[in-house]
């Protein structure tokens, strides 16, 4: 019978996994010029280099000897390093021959089934005002080997695959990929472990450990990229960790955990794929619209880029831990009125954060470009403000092509400016 992980062994494997992305990201740099990943630069770019790109290949080293050490070598631990390895392959495939969109998604589906074919799946759950929720018993069909998908099978597999590529849109910046996984996987290693979920949590702690190590050489100035094979490996452990260390409770708030953890990349993706169906343009092709395009755009450096990214994730991890352990109800509802307050601070800060940062990205822009265009217009024409139906037409203009124009401090007209390039 194999011994159980502790919480020293968590603390052992995120050290070693850390340590071996650190020492092997410099030979995937190699790897990489050798068989020709190199990301070139294009017009949606913040870099302006050609740069290699199979740093995740260090991650994955990193992932797969701390978990052959750290983990219980039974079912559900092997599938999810099994399949680690799948998802990676997936995206070397992507790196080196620019996959097709749905051959990648059918990569990377088969590779989730690995771990969710062997138990790591959302068989039931707690909801608020619904109970207990149990997709693990309704049956959807019969597979010719006597096997039976599940509801909640099917479900973990589009959660999963879902958690792959909203770590793989966020990859646009040097750093922010790694730094997002590695504090989101920091927090849900603590999570698990708090819930008696040893084995997610020593997952979770590798992943933060791989992600921190890769972490060195991917800060800007970036000297390498992970490329799909980090961040779709890195989505792969986040959303597998989720379900193992979070969703397979019963907790209440259990459910919630990862959502508020792994808001930042979430929101982001929600807001890209929303603007791609106002535009009527397929969801999987690549556009301007990413927060950190959005930051570069309004001129922010790529290192402020990471500040502000990185705070914000820092504060609704932050919020997700007081969740976890702040003792504000007895779980029968009954609130204690000071922990309940100490909640609500804590509640205020994340919804501060958030309508500042969203305020910064979409908001008060949206209303700078139509005083732009006001007060160009004035400037230029020396006539009275436009219709309102010109401001529209020259916002929906910015907004479609990422390019705003300046001031002339002089004097005082406008004149175009593509998307500012990153700075330090």
């Amino acid at each position: 019978m194999e011994q159980t992980p502790t919480s020293l062994d968590a603390l052992f494997a995120f050290l070693v996994a850390g340590l071996l992305a650190l020492l092997l990201t410099p030979l995937t740099t190699r790897l990489a010029l050798r068989v020709g990943a190199i990301d070139e630069p294009n017009e949606r770019s913040l870099h302006t280099a050609p740069m290699p790109k199979l740093g995740g290949l260090a991650i994955l080293a990193g992932v797969l000897v701390a978990g052959f050490v750290w983990l219980p070598w039974e079912g559900e631990s092997r599938a999810i390093l099994l399949g680690a390895i799948a998802i990676a392959l997936v995206g070397v495939a992507d790196d080196v021959f620019d996959l097709n969109p749905a051959v990648k998604l059918l990569g990377q589906t088969a590779a989730v089934i690995i771990p969710v074919s062997s138990g790591v799946t959302v068989s039931d759950f707690t909801f608020p005002f619904f109970g207990r929720l149990d997709p693990g018993s309704v049956d959807l069909f019969t597979l010719p080997w006597d096997g039976v998908v599940h509801l909640g099978d099917v479900g973990t597999v589009l959660g999963i695959v879902a958690m792959i590529n909203v770590i793989n849109l966020i990859d646009g910046v040097d750093g922010l990929a790694a730094g997002v996984c590695a504090i989101s996987a920091i927090t849900l290693a603590i999570v698990a472990l708090s819930l008696d979920r040893t084995a997610a949590g020593v997952l979770a702690a590798l992943t933060a450990g791989a992600a921190l190590g890769f972490l060195r050489h991917g800060f800007p100035p970036a000297t390498t990229f992970m490329g799909d094979t980090g961040s779709n490996l890195l989505g792969y452990l986040l959303g597998a960790v989720a379900v193992q260390g979070a969703l397979k409770t019963n907790a209440v708030i259990a459910l919630f955990l990862p959502l508020i953890i792994l808001a930042v990349p979430i929101l982001d993706t929600g807001f890209v794929v929303a603007k791609r169906l106002k535009y009527r343009r397929p969801i999987y092709k690549a556009d301007r619209w990413h927060f950190h395009h959005r930051m570069a755009n309004i001129g922010f450096s790529q290192r402020r880029t990471l500040l502000y990214l990185y705070g914000w994730t820092l504060v609704m991890a932050a919020l997700a831990l007081a969740l976890r352990f702040v003792p504000y109800s007895d779980d029968h509802g009954s609130f204690d009125p000071a922990w309940t307050a100490v909640m609500i601070v804590f509640g205020l800060l994340a919804l501060a954060a958030s309508v500042y940062l969203v305020s910064v990205l979409e908001i008060l822009t949206l209303r700078q470009m139509r005083l732009r265009q006001l007060v160009g217009v004035r400037r230029q024409a020396g006539r009275a403000a436009p219709a309102s139906q010109e401001v529209d037409e020259a916002v929906a203009q910015e907004l479609e092509t990422g390019s705003f124009p300046v001031v002339d401090p002089e004097t005082g007209e406008f004149e175009a400016l593509g998307p500012e390039p990153p700075g330090g």
